[in-house]
């Protein structure tokens, strides 16, 4: 009697499981994960510390951070292709029934739920502890929209450490091409941010974009040495920002937001306006730049994992 052939599903939900066992075992995975609770804790930790007043906006603005994105992209990515090349297991995986599209996409939705699931256990925690901290929290119902908002930001540097480890087949490689690119882009979005009156440049490379004030009545402002910031009302508008700038079009559909340039040579000189957006667009746009960013390469990605020789 002829042994029945696995169906697709189940062929694909044994790679994910694979890969899923294989992301968790590694110590790096649990590394990213205690830094993410740190980097939440220490959000709770400064208003105590400086003495700001509730804050009912806390848990509908938290973000993991951009930081923490290409941490997570890392640990959970480097090690999905490249590893399996430098390791040799990459030979008996493709010798199953299974297509390399499969393994492909099998690792890539294996990626989904683990940040999934570890981005749920965080924004959990920002909800308890910004009730405990802040006190009440308005909007709580929006805070899934951070959350997939976060992850989108996440799969960006997902996708660029995955091309870098299909090109290279090199572990090591595809972390300090990705972690490499992510400080460039941070030091060199920071100074354009700076020094150009052109900051609108910045919303289609991965990063935080421009800054500029969301034109409500609303947030709290707090004062951290001598420095006031609207907790609700400052706005980022690159890829890092697109779970916040969500729940800002939901909340404020028809408000804009307003971009100025400080001459950081002459302060004394009022800070010049630039332009506005409404931030409906800016939540869209940044969205579609992540999605363009995330779908190039991945598709990079695939194609040098497809077409890439198996040397036993």
């Amino acid at each position: 009697m002829a042994r029945e052939r696995p169906t697709w599903m189940m062929r694909f939900w044994a790679v994910v499981r694979y890969e899923m066992l294989w992301n968790i075992r590694k110590k790096r995975f649990i590394g990213a994960l205690i830094f993410a609770f740190v980097f939440a804790s220490i959000q709770f930790a400064l208003p105590a510390f400086f003495n700001i007043n509730a804050n009912p906006y806390f848990a509908v603005t938290f973000s993991a951070g951009n930081l923490t994105f290409v941490l997570f992209a890392i640990v959970t990515a480097m090690n999905s292709i490249s590893g399996e090349y430098e390791s040799g297991t990459i030979v008996p995986l493709l010798t199953k029934p299974v297509s390399r599209t499969m393994v492909f996409l099998g690792k890539l939705f294996a990626i989904f739920i683990i940040i999934l699931a570890a981005y749920g256990i965080i924004f959990a925690y920002s909800i308890v502890g910004g009730m405990i901290v802040y006190g009440p929290q308005n909007s709580l119902y929006l805070v899934p929209l951070g959350l997939i908002g976060d992850i989108i930001s996440t799969f960006i540097w997902v996708a660029i450490v995955l091309a870098a480890g299909a090109i290279s087949k090199n572990s090591l490689l595809a972390f300090l091409m990705a972690f490499g690119l992510f400080i460039a882009l941070a030091i060199g979005g920071g100074l354009f941010s700076q020094l150009s009156d052109t900051p609108g440049a910045l919303n289609y490379i991965p990063g935080s974009g421009a800054s500029g004030t969301l034109n409500i009545r609303g947030g709290q402002n707090i004062t951290i040495q001598n420095v006031t910031v609207n907790t609700f009302s400052s706005t980022s508008t690159g890829t890092d920002a697109i779970g916040v700038n969500m729940v800002k079009s939901i909340l404020y559909p028809g408000a804009n937001v307003s971009f100025y340039h400080t001459n950081l040579f002459n302060m004394t000189q009022p800070p010049q306006l630039l332009y506005t957006e409404f931030i409906s667009l800016i939540a869209l746009r940044s969205i579609g730049v992540a999605f363009v960013y995330i779908g190039v390469f991945l598709f990079v990605a695939w194609y040098a994992f497809k077409r890439s020789q198996i040397l036993e």
